[in-house]
């Protein structure tokens, strides 16, 4: 039998593993530099393709393939000196390798989600073996965060650099497989660690959870959330990544009833977003009217509109007298939205068609093949740059724009010193806010759920977990 199972490149299995599932497709390992990532797909890569760093459980930036690393003092220069790591099939990981992979996904021809965002990256230069050099255009503090992200894990013929790698076989259950060696303390010996991983629809990963066949459940949002309320769970199960970043309606056509900015205005101030976000009870969100958030890299504050301070209840007067003004006897549009599936989807869709239903606006959903006049943008930020939310809404990228919001972008790009940049930025969300072409409604939801036997979880502000460290209390639990 021994003889047989070593022919076939059988793998022992560990009973014990935490069993994760990621809500979404089978995991798989994707190329991050053709498109954006599925939920699955960043997860595995995160964790068998790590970059020069990554995130720890809390969000904070750990080593990853980089052992240490130096940023000048004008914050032009950031040199990173690789540990000895190597790649699954035994070859040395050098900074030759890690620099090409870079410019990869930095390259114009790149489909890497992050490529923008790496804009004032001037250099990728490997100066030996082992130590790699990242030059600047103009200094960005959160280039690490960048760096953390799995769009930039790195992929080499089809592998990664840890920190896990995939068995040969899958689980019984059709799960993948992942394994790394922890060095034990004072110099034990290493011990395996092993996580077993799937993907689920949501209903589904859901029900597994309750019926205690996953210990993890990740990747939930505002429209799955639904699926985790409706079961009984224990106490500080469903957790919730204070993430930053866009939720709200982006239009996307120039032309028809939304070429009017005073309409798009009055259909941002008709949104009841107090009773949306009460009906979603998730802790610390709150309402938001404006691109940009407060806590940003130079930004402490924002201001919120006036009108947000007045409950709904008390304006819809003044907004159907305003509706009243902007259409007449005009018949009032039908304006399509397209709204990912799920639960929490279908109430906010009842949410927006309650509240324009005041001012005379009917809305549905976007049907197959038709046009939309707005799409839900759900996306929680890489990085605490202000950049990130402002450069969705340039010229290019964005139905509506304004030459002007482009110049002070680009204008930001190039500013070699924070506090002007931070100001620029601040310029242009303003200008944003007043162009409208995006109807803010708070921050992304991102959840969990959590069994009490898994250990080194925690919620953190890019919604990124590592699988690491997750069993150590859930082995003992099993070996009892």
């Amino acid at each position: 039998m021994a003889a047989t199972c070593a022919a076939a490149g059988c793998d022992r299995r560990d009973d014990s593993a935490p069993r994760v599932l990621v809500i979404g497709a089978a995991p798989r390992l994707a190329d991050p530099n053709i498109r954006p990532l599925a939920s699955g797909e960043a997860v595995l890569l995160a964790n068998l393709a790590q970059g020069l760093v990554r995130f720890d459980a809390r969000g904070q930036i750990e080593p990853g393939l980089a052992e240490r690393w130096n940023v000048s003092d004008d914050g032009l220069s950031y040199i990173f000196r690789l540990g000895q790591a190597e790649w699954p099939n035994g070859r040395k990981i050098t900074a030759q390798q890690v620099a090409r992979l870079l410019k990869r996904a930095t390259a114009k021809t790149s489909g890497n989600g992050l490529r923008d965002t790496l804009g004032a990256v001037d250099e990728i230069v490997a100066m030996t073996d082992r130590v790699l050099e990242i030059r600047l255009s103009a200094p960005r503090p959160n280039l690490l965060q960048l760096l953390a992200q799995p769009e930039l894990a790195l992929v080499r013929e089809g592998a990664g650099g840890g920190p896990f790698t995939l068995a040969n076989q899958p689980a019984e259950d059709g799960a993948l497989v992942l394994r790394r060696s922890v060095a034990g303390p004072d110099g034990d010996d290493d011990r395996r660690e092993e996580v077993r991983l799937s993907g689920a629809a949501a209903r589904d990963a859901v029900r597994r959870f309750a019926a205690d066949e996953a210990d993890l459940v990740l990747g939930g949002t505002f429209a799955d959330l639904p699926y985790a309320r409706a079961v009984k769970l224990k106490r500080r199960t469903l957790q919730f990544d204070p993430v930053a970043g866009l939720f709200g309606l982006v239009v996307v056509r120039k032309t028809g009833p939304l070429e009017d900015p005073e309409v798009r205005h009055l259909l941002s101030q008709a949104i009841d977003r107090e009773a949306l976000i009460g009906a979603l009870e998730v802790p610390g969100l709150v309402p938001r009217a404006t691109v940009l958030e407060g806590g940003l890299e130079g930004i402490a504050d924002v201001p919120q509109p006036a009108f947000l301070a007045t409950p709904l209840a008390e304006r819809r007067q003044a907004l159907v007298a305003a509706a009243d003004r902007l259409f007449g006897k005009l018949e009032r549009p039908l304006l399509r939205i397209a709204l990912p599936e799920g639960p929490g989807a279908d109430q906010l869709l009842a949410r927006l068609a309650a509240d324009w239903a005041v001012i005379g606006i009917r809305v549905e959903r976007t049907p197959t093949g038709m046009p939309s006049d707005l799409r839900l943008v759900d996306r929680v930020a890489p990085s605490s740059s202000p950049a990130w939310f402002v450069r969705h809404f340039r010229c290019g990228e964005s139905a509506l724009c304004d030459a002007a919001i482009d110049e002070l972008l680009d204008a930001a790009r190039a500013a070699p010193v924070a506090a002007q940049r931070a100001a620029l930025l601040a310029d242009a969300a303003r200008r944003i806010d007043e162009l409208q072409p995006f109807l803010p409604i708070a921050a992304p939801v991102r959840w969990s759920l959590v069994s009490p036997r898994i250990e080194g979880f925690a919620g953190n502000r890019f919604g990124r977990h590592t699988l690491t460290a997750l069993g150590d209390r859930l082995n003992r639990e099993r070996a009892e």
